[in-house]
């Protein structure tokens, strides 16, 4: 067999890990792949026999403390040939020194603890269709579109429930053509916000971040009636028993559960503020 030759992903290209992803069942958003290149666009990795794509992998370098890996397949015919630990070697050299997280299967999890991760919290996927809001059209007055409110308070908010600024990538993830995104004003202050995005079955409601569960419920019911119902995703942690009863009232159901893991410390996070992960594959 050919030696496994491991080179960046082009930005154009990242959409072979997307679509492997989407093939794995992991369900991206439509405009994923424009995103993902945002933060890190050498943090795309692919490993190739003769030319050919056979396993792929990401490790996202959002500063010089923090990185999140995720895509990490290996074509079903060639696991257990080893190339998925090259490859994973090439990623986690990318990040060092940095702390590195991640969402895996759980069924992997001893696995990625031989390469020094550690158990965090579970994260549950709750999806489920769901009818447009009642009622008539248009948000509640204190409920805004997202990109109306000064980018600032949302970069301040996004730091007390994310490891590293993500500036770049949240302005795309925001004003990408199909993404929704709404806000609720407590006050005059930022009370919650969060983003509905088509993929490539339904549509997935990340990041939500809320002071408490009504905020985010009026985000979420604003943001569901921009999409006229639907089957809808929800990546919750575990560890917000709020969100989880969020999830319930909405009639979503558990679909799968990943481990969210890191290789160290991270700063302290509002985890009873976040509602809705953003994203699988980035964090």
């Amino acid at each position: 067999m050919s030696d496994l030759q491991i080179r960046n992903l082009r930005p154009e290209e990242i959409s072979i890990a997307v679509d492997w992803a989407a093939a794995e069942g992991w369900n991206p958003g439509l405009s994923d792949a424009a995103c993902f290149a945002i933060p890190d666009a050498q943090g795309f990795f692919v490993g190739e026999l003769d030319g050919e794509p056979v396993a792929t992998v990401s490790c996202v370098n959002y500063d010089d403390r923090f990185a999140f890996l995720g895509f990490y397949i290996v074509r079903a015919d060639l696991r257990g040939s080893g190339h998925g630990l090259r490859i994973w070697n090439a990623a986690i050299a990318h990040a060092r020194p940095r702390v590195i997280g991640l969402d895996g299967v759980v069924a992997q999890q001893d696995n990625y603890r031989k390469s020094g991760f550690q158990l965090a919290y579970a994260n549950i996927r709750y999806g489920g269709t769901v009818a447009a809001p009642p009622g008539p059209p248009g948000p509640p007055a204190d409920v805004v579109a997202l990109d109306t409110i000064p980018f600032a308070l949302v970069e301040a908010d996004d730091a007390t429930v994310f490891p590293a600024p993500r500036s770049a990538f949240l302005r795309a993830w925001i004003k990408t053509s199909g993404h929704v995104g709404r806000a609720l004003l407590r006050d005059g202050k930022l009370a919650a916000w969060g983003v509905i995005r088509p993929c490539r079955t339904g549509r997935k409601i990340g990041p939500l971040v809320a002071d408490d569960r009504a905020a985010a419920e009026a985000v979420v019911q604003a943001l569901l009636a921009s999409a006229d119902g639907g089957e809808v995703f929800l990546d919750v942690p575990a560890v917000n028993r709020e969100a989880i009863a969020l999830a319930e009232q909405l009639g979503l159901k558990p679909v799968f559960e990943t481990a969210r893991m890191y290789t160290g410390p991270i700063p302290p996070l509002r985890l009873d503020r976040v509602f809705g992960v953003t994203s699988f594959e980035l964090g």
